[in-house]
Order: structure tokens, then sequence, then C-alpha cells
């Protein structure tokens, strides 16, 4: 172990005790604010098994109890012999007019057949009725349940702002053409100094992405920003695929594990929120990513971290907040509004948006949703300004425990006073 001397490179006896004496330095825990130690995989995995634990004797026993509940061939069946006891698949299907319309319009554009003023006019007939015919339908027809009315406007809220945003960057791409005129050899999403492995990818230029598989990958793809050439991963992993399927299939038998919880009524709530969360915005659009080979994963920031109201809204939905800063509030910024004005105005379409999806599907106007989105601009001022830290944190985490859960429950109140205080059976099961 030892060298002796004239080799320069050997550990003499004094530095063997100087190893041996120094054991100790200036460190905090591992769970302590202060390290910088932030690997807690361990702990999550732990999670993930006592879930798997807690819940395997209750899958079994619905299972044994119930067998499967659905079937899939019975529910296809059923649909093709009887499309009008689906109203809201049927709403679906019919999505796709607008989505044809709308490369109709780009194809046009950009042959020149129409100006740009008439394909405006069209884009914003297509996108008003995006918005208005499935609400007119889901409150004329009262066999669309409220969970069929959610889920269709969810649909078509979603493709109005990837049609919004096909719009945008198709329009973007025609004004640095006649800019560049014919000197453009790259489009407009290839990044100016491409890698070795983003090469051997094949790069679209405007028009040539106006085709139908182009636009259908849009649609279906996890992200609200339309981009000529999204980035695509090498290959699809099985064993990730799998994962999130079973992460999917987990989210109702934990739902069923928390009726001891209902005698707290925020707490179920908040749970389930952060189920919901955690199934959509990880299992789900992971999921559909991986089948699409789609390459930006980036679906959530971390929120749990957040110490301003501000920092939760830009980094709990990471698709919501791209499409509003590249598609409203930059715009509006350059349009001379300021940053105040602009981040109002964000807080406003958003809160019209969460009205929508609650109150049309309910079919009851209380404004409960648009009026906690837009109370959260005086709180965000307030935890900014007066709260720093763990105690900004704190505040975050209060809001989404409470706030939320008072919010579903004026519904849920007004609901059963307009809908159900009067039939028996429905007062008898609550």
């Amino acid at each position: 172990f030892f060298s002796g001397g004239g080799g320069g490179g050997g550990k003499t006896l004094l530095d063997y005790f100087s190893l041996v004496i120094l054991c100790h330095k200036l460190q905090e825990s591992m769970l302590s604010s202060a390290s910088s130690f932030r690997n807690y995989r361990g702990v999550l995995n732990w999670c993930v098994v006592m879930l798997v634990l807690s819940n395997a004797r209750l899958f079994l026993e619905n299972l044994l109890r119930y067998g499967i509940l659905v079937d899939p061939i019975q529910v296809v069946s059923l649909f093709l012999k009887d499309p009008y006891s689906w109203p809201a698949a049927c709403l679906v299907i019919v999505s796709n007019v607008f989505i044809f319309v709308a490369l109709y319009t780009e194809r046009k554009l950009a042959m020149g057949s129409i100006s740009e003023k008439v394909g405006l006019l069209i884009y914003i007939f297509n996108l008003t009725v995006i918005l208005c015919f499935p609400m007119v339908v889901v409150l004329k027809l009262p066999s669309i349940t409220p969970v069929g009315g959610a889920f269709t406007l969810g649909v078509y809220t979603i493709l109005f702002l990837k049609l919004y945003s096909y719009k945008d960057v198709n329009r973007w791409c025609r004004v640095r053409t006649q800019v560049k005129a014919r000197s453009l050899s790259r489009s407009l999403s290839c990044p100016s100094s491409p890698s070795a492995s983003s090469c051997m990818q094949s790069h679209v230029s405007y028009p040539g992405n106006l085709s139908l598989r182009d636009m259908y990958y849009f649609v279906f793809a996890p992200t609200l920003c339309y981009e000529l050439n999204f980035p695509r991963s090498e290959s699809i992993r099985m064993g990730f695929l799998l994962r999130r399927l079973f992460e999917m299939w987990m989210v109702p038998i934990i739902r069923s594990s928390m009726k001891p919880l209902q005698v707290c009524s925020c707490v179920p709530n908040h749970l389930i929120w952060l189920i919901f969360f955690y199934c959509f915005f990880h299992s789900s659009m992971n999921f559909v990513a991986e089948l699409l080979r789609f390459g930006d994963r980036e679906f959530y920031r971390d929120w749990w971290n957040s110490e301003t109201i501000t920092y939760f809204w830009q980094n709990w939905n990471i698709p919501v907040h791209k499409w509003c800063l590249r598609h409203f509030y930059k715009p509006l910024l350059r349009r001379g509004a300021g940053k105040l004005l602009s981040q109002s105005a964000v807080f406003f379409a958003s809160a019209f948006f969460h009205e929508y999806l609650v109150s049309v599907p309910l079919r009851m106007f209380r404004l409960w949703a648009f009026m906690g989105m837009m109370a959260q601009l005086p709180l965000a001022w307030f935890v900014a300004k007066f709260l720093r830290g763990n105690y900004g944190n704190a505040a975050v985490w209060l809001s989404l425990i409470i706030g939320q859960p008072i919010a579903v429950l004026m519904y849920v109140h007004d609901y059963y006073v307009t809908h159900c205080q009067d039939d028996p059976t429905i007062t008898e099961a609550l």
C-alpha cells in the first residue's frame, strides 16, 4: 500500500493517518431543505408498491364478485346497431368536418386561390362553430349525460386550440416565404444547426406539410402548438407503453379505495385531482406520445415546488402554457399591451374555458369556475408580495386543497338542487 521514498507517487504514513482522522466535513442531512440532494425516486417506487399491495385485494375481490364489467365487443356492436344512443361519440366523429375545412382552407391559401382576408373569415367562422355547435347540441339534447358532454366539449376545446395554432404557424410560413422568396431551404421548425440524429429524419418545408397525414398526426399528438417538424423518438418502447397502460388501469381501483375518506370533503377531492393529474399528464399523454414517437415529453414541470401562484399556472399544464405564451400572450405584447393586461387577458380566457367545460355539460350557469379562476389574480399578487419560500409553497397547496373542493361543492350543491332534489331514488342514494 505504501511505497518507499524515491517513487514520488506513493502515499506516506502521514497521508494515511490524515485520511483516517479527517472523516467529517461540513454537510447537510439529505432530507434537509438546505441539502442539494434531489433524487427521491425510491420514495416514488415505494408509493407505487404500497398502492399496488393495498389495492390488490380489492381488485381481486371486485373481479371475483362482478367479473369484467366492460365488454369492448358489446360496446362496439351496440354503437353500430344504434348510433343515436351515443350522441357524444357522434359529436366527436362530426368534429372531423372542421379539420377538413381547416386543411382545405390552408391548401387554398398556399396556392393563392383565396386571399388572406377570405382565409381569415373562413377560420373565424370555423373556430366559432367549433365552440358553439357542441354547446348547442349538449344543451338541447337531454340524452347526453354530463360526463359525455364534458368529454365532448373537452375534445372540441382541444381541437379549437390546435386549429388556431395550425392557422398561425402556416400564416407565419407564408409570410416568411414572401419575405425570403425562393431562398427558404428549410422549414420554420427545423433547427439552424441540425445534429446528426436530426439530419436522419426527413424535414418538411411549407407547403409540403399540408397533407392529411400531417394534419391528423398533429390532431392526435399530445401538444396544442403546431410545428412542421416535431421532435421524434427513435423507436417505440413496449415496456414503457405497458407501464403507462398499467397505471391508467390502476386509477379506478385507487378511487374505489378512497371510500373511507368520504367523511372529509376536501381530502378525497384533492386526492382525485392528484390522481387525475398523474393519469392524464403522465400516464395517458406519455402513452400517446410513445405510440406516435412524439419526442417532447415535457407535459409538466415541478409545479409541486411552486412558491407563487403564477409559477404553478405556468408549470402544471405545459401544453396549455406554451399555447397561451405563443398564440395569445406574446401577440398581445407585440400589439402594445402591457404585461399586466396581457396576463389578465390570459386568465380571463382560461376562466372562460373552465366555465365552458363545466356549466354547459351540467346545463346550469353559476360562474363558480369563472370566478375561481379570476380570483387567482389577486391571490397571485398577494402571495408574490407577502409570502416567500416555504410559506409561498404552503399557500399554493392550500389554494389547491381548499379552493378547488369549494368550487366543486358549489356545483354539486346547485346541480342537486336543480336536478335531483325531487327524485327520491337519487336522494336515497346520496
